[in-house]
């Protein structure tokens, strides 16, 4: 995959978005008799995106970074937590002023065949979102749709014709175009190249580069590809069971991982060793994820991790400063010495069992 470089913004580049503590707690019903279970799908996640950055979520699956997407898109309101867009408050935002906030942040879905209407034409995709939001005449929206489709590299005249008749690049770079539509400050992009040939993900990777240096766009980027993580991110966060165990600079995190969980991800990566050079330390991940439900009592990583001893079981680690980055790991510091060695002419990465 050849995927060119983000822009990086200038120095005092403004957070967009800026999140604090976030926690959502869902109600699980269990019966008439019963009292209502409490799933906490995110535990209190910190983290601020600037003007024309990249911050990566990963994580497997049940981690919590869809529900985050959602809380930040302004989908689902926070349990708990502080959420400011542009410096505003959302979380105590009246609904007028949660409508107006939602220009700022727009969603890129992961299945360009499921985020389009079949029934419309692309010219009313686009134009909806003008027509909903501002005072602008239908023949300026539709002019306005037709520069934005020339901007994400299609031709204006496919503003006439239906999703079917396209390809699931070309869809992708439509709904990264309505995206746009309402000139937003955040991107939410959740798994937006996971469904496409990787061909095409390079191509689309390369437009969502494009935009950022041209429109100072912050992004925040859903993703379980590693390989395409480290092309795209400036700083990554990576979630278990809903908590954030590591955040910092990617080059940081992908050069010496701290927590166990991330290195365990990364050796499971064979293309980032393969393109290294360095061969990673086998990690053997044991037993299931554990429930939402009933998390463990000290760390949540504890029950899978190879180096957990009685405190790790017992009291749960803050996130803390560590070379550069947060982790929430009590035994970080034994990682800080690079555990890879180069590997042999030929050699295969080990992943994780």
């Amino acid at each position: 995959m050849s995927v060119q470089p983000f822009g990086t913004p200038p120095p005092d580049g403004n957070a967009v978005v800026q999140a604090r503590d976030l926690r959502q707690v869902y109600a699980i019903r269990r019966g008439w008799m019963r009292p209502p279970a409490q799933l906490q799908a995110v535990g209190g996640v910190s983290f601020e995106v600037r003007a024309g950055r990249t911050l990566a979520v990963v994580g497997e699956s049940g981690c919590g970074k869809s529900t985050l997407a959602r809380m930040v898109s302004l989908i689902e309101t926070p349990t708990a937590g502080q959420l400011l867009l542009d410096g505003a408050d959302v979380t105590h935002a009246t609904e007028s002023d949660r409508r107006k906030l939602r220009q700022t942040v727009q969603l890129v879905f992961q299945n360009p065949y499921a985020s389009l209407n079949p029934r419309k034409k692309i010219s009313a995709a686009l134009e909806d979102p003008l027509a909903i939001n501002t005072s602008l005449s239908k023949a300026e929206r539709a002019e306005q749709a037709r520069a934005m489709l020339a901007r994400v590299g299609l031709r204006p005249e496919y503003a006439n014709r239906y999703p079917h008749m396209f390809s699931g690049g070309q869809r992708q770079r439509i709904a990264i175009a309505r995206a746009l539509m309402l000139n937003p400050r955040l991107v939410v992009a959740d798994e937006p190249v996971s469904a496409l040939d990787v061909s095409i993900q390079a191509q689309v990777l390369n437009l969502l580069a494009d935009l950022q240096a041209q429109l100072g766009l912050a992004y925040l980027f859903i993703s379980h590809d590693l390989a395409v993580v480290r092309h795209i991110a400036h700083e990554v966060l990576v979630m278990y069971l809903g908590h954030a165990v590591e955040q910092g600079p990617k080059d940081k995190i992908f050069a010496r991982p701290l927590h166990p969980y991330t290195q365990a991800l990364l050796a499971s990566t064979p293309g980032l060793q393969a393109g290294s050079g360095l061969r990673r330390e086998r990690i053997v991940l044991k037993g299931e994820l554990p429930s939402p439900l009933t998390p463990p009592p000290g760390c949540v990583f504890s029950t899978r991790c190879v180096h957990a001893t009685d405190r790790c079981r017992a009291e749960r680690p803050l996130q803390r400063l560590l070379d550069e980055r947060q982790v929430a790991c009590h035994h970080a510091e034994n990682f800080l010495e690079p555990a890879t060695s180069p590997a042999p002419p030929g050699a295969l990465p080990i992943p994780v069992a």
